[in-house]
Order: C-alpha cells, then structure tokens, then sequence
C-alpha cells in the first residue's frame, strides 16, 4: 500500500500523461480538529474522478462540482477556505468553529508539466526526497531534487507552498515471528512501507501478510542499504540475539528515527551489556527503546503490535513537533 499522498502523484502523472487536464490539491491548514493533516493531496480529472482526500467528508464532492463548473482554478492556481461560517463548516461535516485552507492547482499536459511530475513520481518510487514549490501568485511551479527533508508549509504573506515528497515512512523489521505478522498487518494499514528482513527462509514463509517485502538476509547489509534515512523506524522481534543484536549494530549508524526491541527488562538489561561489550557507546544505546512499545499491558501478539507502533508513531510526532511554528499557526495565534 502506497502513503496516499504517493498515490495523489502518480495518478496525477497517469492522468497527464493520457492528456488529461486534471487539479492538484493540497491542505495548507486547518482549524479546529481535521481527519487530514496539512499537506495531504487530492487529484481531480475533468470527468470528476478523485484520488486522495482533504477532509473525509463533503469537501471533496463540493469542491469536484466545483472545479467541474470552471468555479475554481479554472487556470490559475487559487487559495480557497472551506468554512468561513458556522453554518457552512456544518454542511461540510467540518468541526464547529473551524475551517479548512486549501490550495488548488490547474496541470495540463505540457511538457514542462509532464517532465516536473515525471521527476516526483521516479524520486517517490526510489524513496528520494524530492521539493514542490508553488507561487500561488504568480503560477510558477518548482521541482527539484533535495536531500534535507522539511515539514510542509505555506506562508499566507508570499502565498507560497513548499511541499518536500518522500520517502514514504519505513518500518523495517528484523524477523519473523507471530508478532511480526500484526505489526506488517497494522503498519500497512498506517501507509508505512514495511520491509521484513530474516535469514531463516522457513519463518518468512510462514507469515501470511500482503504489500510487505520479505527478505531472506541478515538484517546488517540490508539494513545499510534499505533503511538507511530519516524516514525509517527499525524493529527488532526475534528474540535471537544472533539475528537481533546484528540488526541493532547497523541501526545505530543509521538516521533512523525509531531504533526497538522486543524483549523483558531483564533481556533487554542483558542486550544492553551484550552491545556494550561490543563497542557500542551510551550515547547510541540512549537511541534504542527496549522493553519496546506503549506500556498498555499488552499480553498477546496483536496488543503488543499495537503498542509498539503506538510509541513508533509518538516518536516521529515528537521529533517532527520539535521545530518552529508554521507561518500558519502563527497567523491563528496573532488572529487570538
């Protein structure tokens, strides 16, 4: 399963390439509580065809008619806020008091068009982080190849976008196990790209999950190569520490933003003195979350999955809050 975002691009690229016109979406804030968080994407062709979602309510269907009727960005990339009134925001099914801002973007199949959407759609495939840069103004669109990953944002005065696409959040998972199967189950439910990695083909038969990757390794190469970015969180669920503490040596030197494992207090004290032992510093040992997961007194495979990626998931919102406001919700808080 592709992040929903990655889907909003490469049906924009199919729907271009077929000479299709078609509008591009992007939430640039919201108000109140929102099922969809800034950034996420719509794509709308003539026909009145969605991929993505803004909402999850009646936004979608009142902004396809809409755009439809030549109402909206019929040529030019415009703003729009859905919920200037109470009234409104509740025949849209949006919270009370709160608004949704969007920015819609008109694509024809240009070559320049094609040749930008072309770049996004082969950087998302090979998990490389690529930059859309939108002046809502003057209609300029950039782009490009970058290696720094940002948050999304729009700045309300230049009323420009800056959108940084992939890769996909990771989850790689160093063995098989019956606690493996939930975790790859739920995380593809969660729009990660779930990776398992187990040198013991037998267990990788075993586990009977759909849109993961199974490979038949020891983790430390794979891991060099498959999960080495800011964008991935690494597992460990064995229980051998032949398979696991290979895995963890090679995790510390990646940018992962989640290094696990799975295990008592007393088998992760001993996994502790056992990295120590082999020349691990403190300061990489602070990475490491083990016991792993949520204390939510979880007992069997499914409950301890899901809190493990509970406290995966509360990571990457804790690392990814530990940056400046928005121009967005600087605008609200002076607007108070």
């Amino acid at each position: 399963m592709k992040a929903a975002n990655h889907q909003v691009i490469g049906q924009t690229y199919d729907w271009l390439r077929s000479g299709q016109k078609c509008w591009l979406s992007t939430v640039v804030a919201t108000y109140g509580s929102s099922p969809r968080p800034e950034g996420s994407m719509m794509v709308c062709n003539e026909d009145g065809h969605i991929v993505g979602s803004l909402s999850g309510g009646c936004v979608e269907e009142d902004l396809v008619e809409k755009l439809k009727n030549g109402v909206l960005a019929e040529s030019q990339p415009q703003f729009f806020r859905y919920g200037e009134s109470d009234e409104e925001a509740e025949q849209l099914g949006l919270p009370c008091g709160g608004h949704l801002d969007i920015v819609i973007e008109p694509l024809q199949n240009d070559d320049e068009t094609l040749d930008d959407f072309n770049l996004l759609n082969t950087r998302l495939q090979q998990r490389k982080l690529t930059e859309r840069v939108l002046d809502v103004e003057t209609a300029q669109r950039k782009i490009h190849e970058t290696e720094v990953f940002a948050p999304f944002s729009y700045d309300y005065d230049s009323r420009v976008l800056h959108h940084v696409h992939g890769p996909s959040h990771q989850l790689f998972i160093i063995g098989a196990s019956m606690v493996t199967q939930y975790v790859a189950e739920l995380a593809t439910m969660l729009e990660y790209q779930v990776t398992i990695c187990d040198p013991r083909q037998e267990m990788l038969d075993e586990l009977d999950v759909t849109d993961v990757e199974k490979i038949c390794a020891f983790p430390d190469d794979v891991i060099r190569e498959r999960a080495n970015d800011a964008q991935t969180a690494i597992v460990a669920l064995t229980h051998d520490p032949r398979i696991d503490d290979m895995g963890l040596l090679e995790a510390f030197d990646t940018d992962a933003y989640y290094i696990g494992a799975m295990g008592s207090s007393r088998t992760s004290a001993k996994r502790r003195e056992r990295l120590l032992a082999l020349d691990v510093s403190e300061d990489s040992l602070a990475r490491l979350h083990a016991p792993i997961g949520v204390s939510i007194g979880s007992k069997t495979p499914p409950e301890i999955a899901i809190s493990i990626l509970a406290e995966v998931i509360a990571e990457r919102a804790r690392l990814a809050n530990n940056v400046d406001i928005s121009q967005a919700e600087q605008a609200l808080a002076a607007s108070i």
